[in-house]
C-alpha cells in the first residue's frame, strides 16, 4: 500500500471519533422527532388528547432508538477504519528478523531478504572466500587426532590397504576434513586403483596398512629424520607406515605446481602412497609430457608438465625413467 491510504485510514479513524464526542454532547438526531411533536401540538384545532398523548409517547420513544442507531452507525465507522489502520499497518511494517540483535540493510517494505540474509541459512565456503589462510606454525606439539570416519573399500584390486588419516593436534584443519579430501584422491580413476592390484579402504578403528598423518614441519622433520631422511621443514616424506604430509605444503602447494591447490595436494597423496605400495623416484620423459605423479615435481619439472595423477583418463600410466 502507498502513504495516501494510509492518511486516509487514519482520518476516517479521526473523523468517526468527532462524529461520536458530538452525537453525545448534542443528540442532534432526536430534533426531527422534536419538531414533529412540537407541530402536533401547536398546530391549528384542538387535538384529541389520546393523540397527544400518543405522539408524546412516540417521541419519548424515538428518542434512545435514534440514539442508538446513530451510535452504532459511529461506532461501525470506528471499528472499520480501526481495522482499515490496523490491516495497513500490518501489510506495510519491515518484516521482524528471525535472528538474534539488529541486522543493517535489513528488506524495507515491498522487498524479500535474500536467502543469503536468512540467519538459518548456511552458505558453503568456495575457493574465492574471504577467510583467513590457515596457518602453519613451525612445529606442533607431536600429538595426533585421528579421523572418526570409514567407508568402503574402493578399487577392483583384490590388495585391499586399510589405512587411517590423523591430523597433528593445534593444527586448524579438522581430521574429518582431510580424510574426506584424501579418500577422494585415492578413490579417483586416475589414481593407484587403476593398476588394477591395489584397492583401498579409509578406516577409523582397527587394523591398517599405513596411516596419513598430516603435520607442522617440525614435527615432520622429526618423524622422518628418525628414519635418516633429510625434508629441511619443507618437503613430505614416507617412513614405515607413516605418509607424513607437510603442512606447509599442504597449505601453500609448491611453486612448481601453477595448478589448483587441490591438484597439489593431490600429487601429495599419490606420490608418496606411491612409495607405501612400491614405487620409486621417476623423472621427467620428454619436455612438454606429463611430469609422473612419481617425480620430485618440487625440486624442478625439467621441461615436463606438471601433473598430479599416476595415469590419464584412458587409463595409461604416466611413467618416466626411474630416478635416484
Amino acid at each position: 500500500m502507498s502513504a495516501p491510504l494510509r492518511t486516509t485510514a487514519v482520518e476516517r479513524h479521526d473523523q468517526a471519533v468527532r462524529l461520536v464526542r458530538r452525537s453525545s454532547r448534542r443528540p442532534a438526531v432526536v430534533q426531527p422527532a422534536t419538531r414533529q411533536f412540537d407541530r402536533t401540538r401547536s398546530s391549528g384545532g384542538s387535538a384529541p388528547g389520546g393523540r397527544t398523548r400518543r405522539t408524546r409517547r412516540r417521541a419519548r420513544s424515538r428518542r434512545p432508538t435514534a440514539r442508538v442507531l446513530w451510535a452504532g452507525t459511529a461506532l461501525s465507522a470506528v471499528i472499520v477504519s480501526t481495522a482499515v489502520a490496523v490491516v495497513y499497518w500490518k501489510e506495510t511494517r519491515t518484516p521482524a528478523s528471525h535472528g538474534t540483535g539488529t541486522r543493517d540493510g535489513a528488506a524495507g517494505p515491498g522487498t524479500l531478504p535474500s536467502p543469503s540474509d536468512d540467519p538459518g541459512v548456511s552458505t558453503a565456503p568456495t575457493t574465492a572466500s574471504t577467510a583467513s589462510p590457515i596457518a602453519v606454525p613451525a612445529t606442533g606439539p607431536g600429538t595426533f587426532t585421528a579421523a572418526r570416519a570409514s567407508g568402503k573399500a574402493v578399487g577392483e584390486g583384490k590388495l585391499v590397504r586399510r589405512y587411517k588419516v590423523l591430523v597433528e593436534d593445534g593444527i586448524d584443519i579438522r581430521p574429518e576434513s582431510a580424510a574426506a579430501e584424501i579418500s577422494a584422491v585415492l578413490a579417483d580413476r586416475r589414481g593407484w586403483t587403476r593398476d588394477g592390484v591395489n584397492s583401498f579402504q579409509l578406516v577409523r578403528s582397527g587394523s591398517y596398512d599405513f596411516l596419513v598423518k598430516i603435520a607442522t614441519p617440525g614435527t615432520v622433520d622429526s618423524i622422518c629424520g628418525a628414519a635418516g631422511l633429510r625434508t629441511e621443514g619443507k618437503v613430505n616424506c614416507s617412513v614405515g607406515t607413516d605418509v607424513v604430509v607437510n603442512l606447509k605444503r599442504w597449505v601453500r602447494g609448491s611453486p612448481e605446481f601453477d595448478g589448483p591447490i587441490g591438484e597439489y595436494r593431490a600429487l601429495i597423496v599419490n606420490h608418496e602412497v606411491g612409495h607405501r605400495i612400491g614405487h620409486g623416484h621417476e623423472t621427467c620423459p620428454g619436455p612438454g609430457r606429463p611430469a609422473p605423479a612419481m617425480m620430485q615435481q618440487i625440486k624442478g619439472l625439467k621441461g615436463c608438465v606438471a601433473n598430479a595423477w599416476p595415469y590419464d583418463d584412458n587409463g595409461t600410466y604416466l611413467d618416466g625413467p626411474s630416478a635416484p
